[in-house]
Parts: C-alpha cells; sequence; structure tokens
C-alpha cells in the first residue's frame, strides 16, 4: 500500500472542525494538520496524502473565500463532500470559572455565531486564526481570563475545561466540506442523487452570463451555488463557481453544459459526486421551516 493511502490533510491544529470531519468521514485514515490551505492543498498534489479535506462554506458564515481562488488553479478534484454540524463550546483553562473570564479568543466566524453568550457574559473579543489554535494558545499560556470558543474535540487535545456547552447561537450551524483528491473519481451516473461541481468564465459578449446561465433553465438543471470573484486583478473579468444537482451524462445537464461551453472561455468540471445524505435532510428541514413560518 502506498504510504499516502491511509492519509488524509486538514487545514488548522488539531481539534479543528475539519479534524473532526476527518475522523468523521475516514475514521480509519491518519488525519494530517496543515498550517495553511496552500498548505494542505500542495500535500495531496505532491503526493503525500491521498485525501484533502476543505472548508467550502458554512450555513451562517457564507463561504470559505480562499478556497474558491485555490480550486481553479489547482490541479485537484472534488471526488465527495461531507457536512459537519457546528457544535461550539466555551473552553477554558483547569479550575477556572465563568467569574474569572474577561476575554474570548477564536476565529471571527466563531465568535460571530456566539454572539448571545459573549454579549450575556460581557466578553471582550480577541480574534484569532483558528478554533483549536485559539485552545492550543490558552493551555499554553495558562491564563485564566481568556477562554475560547473551540471544539470539544479541542478540549479534550488540550486538556482544557469546558464551561458552556453548545453555545452556538443557531442549532441549524453546519459546515460544508469538500473532500480533495490529485485523481479524479467521478461519481457512477443512475447511482443516487449527484453534484456536479465547476467554474467557468463567460465570454466578454452582451449577456454572456445571461446567456450561459439560460441553458440550465431551459433544460431544467436545478443550480445549487452560483458564486461569482474577480481573478487576474481585473474588474472586467469574472470567474463563476457553480454547484448543479445532476451527472455529465444525463441528457439534460449535458445540454445545460453543452449551452454553457458555447458561451464560456475556459470551462472545467471540478468533480462530479455522490450528494450527501445529510444535504438532502437540510434541504429538506430548510423547506419545512419556510413552510411553517410562512404567512
Amino acid at each position: 500500500m502506498n504510504g499516502k493511502d491511509n492519509k488524509i490533510v486538514f487545514q488548522g491544529e488539531k481539534g479543528a472542525y475539519s479534524h473532526i470531519a476527518c475522523i468523521n468521514k475516514y475514521p480509519n485514515m491518519e488525519a494530517i494538520p496543515a498550517q495553511t490551505f496552500e498548505d494542505a492543498f500542495a500535500c495531496v498534489e505532491e503526493g503525500k496524502v491521498q485525501y484533502a479535506m476543505i472548508p467550502i462554506e458554512n450555513s451562517l458564515a457564507g463561504r470559505v473565500a480562499d478556497i474558491h481562488y485555490l480550486l481553479p488553479t489547482s490541479n485537484l478534484y472534488i471526488v465527495d463532500e461531507f457536512f459537519l454540524p457546528i457544535r461550539h463550546q466555551l473552553i477554558a483553562v483547569k479550575d477556572t470559572n465563568l467569574e474569572q473570564i474577561s476575554h474570548i479568543m477564536s476565529h471571527r466566524h466563531a465568535l460571530g455565531q456566539c454572539r448571545n453568550i459573549i454579549r450575556k457574559l460581557n466578553l471582550k473579543q480577541i480574534v484569532a486564526a483558528d478554533t483549536a489554535g485559539s485552545a492550543k494558545i490558552i493551555s499554553e499560556n495558562n491564563d485564566p481570563t481568556i477562554a475560547v470558543i473551540a471544539s470539544e474535540l479541542a478540549a479534550k487535545t488540550y486538556n482544557l475545561k469546558i464551561l458552556e456547552k453548545n453555545i452556538e447561537d443557531a442549532d441549524h450551524n453546519t459546515t460544508r466540506f469538500i473532500i480533495l483528491s490529485s485523481e479524479p473519481d467521478d461519481a457512477e451516473p443512475n447511482k443516487g442523487p449527484t453534484i456536479t461541481s465547476l467554474v467557468f468564465r463567460v465570454r466578454n459578449v452582451p449577456a454572456a452570463l445571461y446567456k450561459a446561465m439560460g441553458g440550465f433553465s431551459t433544460n431544467n438543471v436545478n443550480m445549487t451555488k452560483l458564486e461569482s470573484y474577480i481573478v487576474g486583478g481585473s474588474f472586467a473579468a469574472a470567474q463563476f463557481y457553480v454547484d448543479i444537482e445532476g451527472h455529465p451524462s444525463d441528457n439534460n445537464v449535458r445540454l445545460a453544459l453543452e449551452e454553457l461551453d458555447f458561451f464560456s472561455n475556459e470551462l472545467r468540471i471540478l468533480g462530479v459526486y455522490h450528494a450527501s445524505e445529510l444535504r438532502i435532510k437540510i434541504e429538506e428541514e430548510s423547506k419545512s421551516r419556510k413552510f411553517v413560518n410562512s404567512p
């Protein structure tokens, strides 16, 4: 067996939510931390690991912007997706109590997702690079006045105390991860719900984006994500990231992609993979909430 075949890389310190995603999705693989997303991508490209577990969006915070810039320029492929419900814990060093805490440290998204308890305890915020890294810092400094927002695994990893459990403001807080590989591993057609991810740049002609997107509508292809971002330092050139439901071998998807290709300068399919069961469950729950809350 190749040494890389039982290894998966994630960005962050041990105990990060990406680390938890690795353990849950691939419990028999060795999870390797990387300092940056670029480092994680490089580990796969250089053959050091088989997969990378990369967060791409959060139900509250939105997209992870760096990933949309790295994906098109990498030589990696999306081979699967994983959804992880986020459960934040209020963590401090041992023998600390709530009355001693004056500051709270974490990633800015985690801080933004736990506003209620921060306001309740009147804590001053310290923005850090990541959640698990914050836990590592207070474990090394042993400062009883600073708490962190991080995972239960981070508390266990760095021998810290959980003061309050599940402190997130919204219980539907979920992060979607994509699993990247150096080799494509497309899902077989007609084997259940499928997601196709791609990036493209439209031609510089009037209404090119409108015409390119029209193929999805006329061929009844559901688009679950469309995001644009500037590339190459030019405000005149935009690249688009798209997730659609369906397989390129499906007749309607094939026709939609042909139309998209006609109006595009560049088109690259990043991956064709099975839709997560949790994706389907989340969509059903979302529809249910909208129905209940509708006038």
